[in-house]
């Protein structure tokens, strides 16, 4: 054993002996050229801009150059300088589901075509996805993973929310694994709300959670959008989407419409909006909006009075064009297994586009404005970003 370890010791030496030699020599060589070799530093910030193109009949287009697109940003004419189809790329993907009573009578067709659109969609180890849903408080159901057999088990626990049935600090309304997804606690503007009782829940309706939201509530679709944002795909890289199965109709928020767009566009997060809406739960009565809907950033508030179907198609389309997502409407022509099917088609057919601006980066929202050459194509993508310093 001794002469085993002199023998290596005698090895380690020999072999740092050649080392400090070669370093020397190499030393030697790099003194000798230094000044003849320009050092580049790189320190490009690049703005990715993903897009879809289409007829005017609604069919996906494959297989253009960056050449087929012009690109302004508060139209000042940028060059495109990265170009890619992302047919391949890793997807993040959020399911945002409304369980308030409104949406009684669709959730279970929901639930459904959710399963299967996840089923056929999402690659095993290449993508990821998470299930939230949302009435009068918001909880993540299932994190971002690859696993079919937990999104699914995600998805059988959606029910429509029974205020009568919540216990302040988050209790989970019968809900096997309400408290027990690990307690992350979620950052509001100004403080104080979080997920409490160990789940990831917004605690914004009667207790718990150190902020309290607005009594009364039934629909927090917009704190919903803000939380999915903010604190999951704000952290992740690569193509990013979120899906909102909704009427729309926001009843208790403590955030607002603008907030939760300026969310997604700074999380850089497309928003696929899915408006499912039943006539009928409204009973012509509609619902009242507490302080108004919207408000703040570039004029985007929409305050109602009253608020029903209507409105809250109006809040999905918002949601989408602001985001550079697109906008559906559940009907007999258009079912949801049809409009699933739509958006698997045009997740797996974007465009990436990549340019560095122009002017210096000092946080302020700037417009993109992303065209076709060709009269014949339609393009859909983001109308803006947030120029972070």
């Amino acid at each position: 054993m001794k002469s085993l370890s002199v023998f290596g010791a005698t090895r380690r030496s020999t072999a740092l002996s050649i080392v400090l030699m070669t370093m020397c020599a190499f030393g030697g060589a790099s003194r000798l050229y230094s000044q003849d070799i320009p050092t580049l530093s790189v320190n490009v910030k690049v703005i990715n801009v993903l897009a879809s193109v289409r007829t005017k009949h609604g069919d996906i287009v494959k297989n253009l150059t960056k050449d087929d697109f012009t690109l302004t940003e508060d139209g000042r004419p940028q060059t495109i300088k990265y170009f890619s189809q992302q047919s391949d790329l890793p997807l993040t993907l959020g399911l945002l589901v409304d369980t308030s009573p409104s949406q009684q009578r669709v959730l279970g067709q929901e639930r459904d075509a959710s399963v299967v659109f996840l089923d056929e969609l999402l690659r095993l180890d290449r993508d990821n996805a998470f299930i939230l849903h949302f009435d009068f408080d918001v909880e993540l159901l299932q994190d971002l993973t690859s696993s079919r057999q937990k999104l699914r088990a995600a998805l059988d626990e959606l029910e429509i929310g029974d205020r009568s049935g919540s216990q302040p600090g988050g209790g989970s309304r019968g809900r096997s694994g309400g408290g027990s997804r690990g307690g992350i606690g979620i950052g509001w503007p100004g403080g104080g709300m979080g997920w409490p009782g160990g789940g990831r829940r917004q605690g914004g309706s009667g207790g718990g959670g150190g902020g309290g939201g607005r009594s009364g509530g039934g629909t927090n679709l917009y704190d919903a959008v803000y939380l999915a944002s903010n604190e999951l795909m704000s952290k992740q890289q690569g193509r990013k989407a979120v899906i909102i199965l909704s009427d729309g109709v926001d009843t208790g928020s403590k955030l607002t419409l603008a907030d939760a767009i300026e969310s997604a566009q700074r999380a850089d997060t497309l928003v696929y909006s899915i408006l499912f809406s039943d006539a009928s739960a409204y009973g012509g009565g509609g619902f009242g909006f507490p302080g108004g809907m919207g408000g703040g950033r570039r004029g985007g508030g929409m305050p109602f009075p009253q608020a029903g179907p209507e409105d809250g198609k109006r809040v999905m389309q918002q949601l989408a064009q602001e985001t550079g997502g697109r906008f559906f409407e559940v009907s007999g022509k258009h079912p949801i297994e049809q409009i699933y099917a739509s958006i698997q088609e045009e997740l797996r057919n974007q465009y990436s586009i990549g340019y560095s601006s122009d002017k210096p980066y000092d946080g302020t929202f700037r417009k993109i404005r992303l065209t076709m050459k060709s009269k014949d194509l339609v393009v859909q993508a983001r109308e803006g970003f947030y120029a972070r310093q």
